[in-house]
């Protein structure tokens, strides 16, 4: 069965209460265009004279690359010089690397996952030096001197378990279940709250195993991890796996092991390299949910630019996904992520975070 436009419209308005019960306790106001945002391109603009540091924590991987793509896409458009800093996974390079970037004086940053805890040195000397920071995907607070950009996590899970339950006939769910997680990164940790509500409201739900691993071979191992674990649990009927490199490697175990007719992969994010795996024959990868990656990265970039200028009122930013199912890409016969976008044009939101001043430097 086919996720329907009007089911997904149904989980993420369901889902959207959740965001806003959490974004009171957490101080978060929602971005938009600042009546007051300049109506003309701001001078450093129009000369092409405005930098920004980009400080990621991860890069390895489909879902980085493309981030970052969309990063360099945006600044190009908008005649913004960047500075890009790779932290390679290593919380403590990343974190020397953003206190190197403020020293260097951009117009503003833009951190690319991460962990508050380590870069809060860093926060703290770009807040002294009043440069603003956008974080996108990293595990920090909105306040007035940082700005969030962020996939809504919490629509992109309630779309796969809303998913793996038609899947499983509509009703209460039950059977094993392995579920591929690891705690302290932002995206998960959001993505791991409804897991969790989703498996108080089906108690027959029975998580047999919980596996995973961030690191840069993560679809290697998890595929380690998984291969066991399915090993050990032979009445398994899926793994829920909310993260694209989590996927491909849950989906190499069940097919290695001959049980894609038995065991299903529900997973999160796509790119090129996604869509070949879960398009293949026989794969056991049914449905993702996803924003577009470039987009995102475009999006953040956007945010960023718009800082400098101050055109925006706010601290966070939140861009809507589509959960996408194998029938649905094999139907369309979609082999890359540009006919993806094609096919699928809720996946871009070229209005999204555009201030007056842009549009005319566009």
């Amino acid at each position: 069965m086919k996720f329907s436009q009007t089911a997904r419209q149904s989980a993420y308005a369901f889902a959207a209460g959740l965001l806003l019960t959490g974004s009171a306790f957490a101080e978060v106001v929602p971005l938009m265009v600042s009546p007051n945002a300049p109506a003309e391109v701001p001078e450093a603009f129009a000369n092409s004279d405005v930098n920004i540091a980009v400080v990621r924590q991860l890069n390895v991987g489909d879902v980085y690359q493309a981030w970052i793509a969309g990063v360099q896409e945006e600044a190009d458009k908008l005649g913004v010089t960047l500075t890009i800093y790779n932290a390679d996974g290593d919380n403590a390079r990343q974190a020397l690397q953003l206190q190197q970037a403020v020293a260097t004086g951009p117009d503003a940053i833009l951190i690319g996952w991460g962990f508050g805890d380590s870069l809060q040195a860093g926060l703290q000397a770009a807040k002294d030096a009043g440069i603003p920071v956008v974080a996108s995907n990293a595990s920090i607070e909105a306040s007035d001197d940082v700005t969030l950009v962020n996939q809504s996590e919490h629509l992109m899970m309630r779309g796969i378990v809303d998913k793996f339950q038609q899947d499983q006939g509509g009703g209460q769910v039950s059977g094993d279940v392995i579920y591929v997680y690891v705690a302290g990164y932002r995206p998960l940790d959001l993505r791991d709250e409804i897991w969790r509500e989703f498996k108080a409201a089906n108690p027959g739900i029975n998580e047999v195993a919980q596996i995973g691993v961030v690191n840069a071979n993560t679809a290697a191992q998890t595929a380690d991890q998984a291969r066991a674990a399915l090993a050990a649990n032979p009445d398994t009927i899926a793994i829920i796996a909310p993260y694209d490199e989590f996927t491909k490697g849950a989906a190499l175990a069940i097919t290695e092991l001959g049980l894609q007719d038995e065991v299903k992969a529900y997973g999160m994010d796509i790119s090129t390299a996604d869509i070949a795996v879960m398009t293949e024959e026989g794969s056991p990868w049914v449905a993702t949910a996803t924003t577009d990656m470039q987009n995102f990265g475009r999006v953040s970039l956007r945010v960023a630019a718009g800082e400098v200028a101050g055109s925006y009122d706010g601290n966070d930013l939140q861009i809507p996904p589509l959960v996408i199912t194998q029938d649905e890409l094999r139907d369309k016969g979609v082999q890359n992520v540009e006919q993806l976008g094609e096919n699928f044009p809720g996946l871009a939101t070229p209005g999204l975070a555009v201030a007056p001043w842009m549009e005319k430097l566009n």
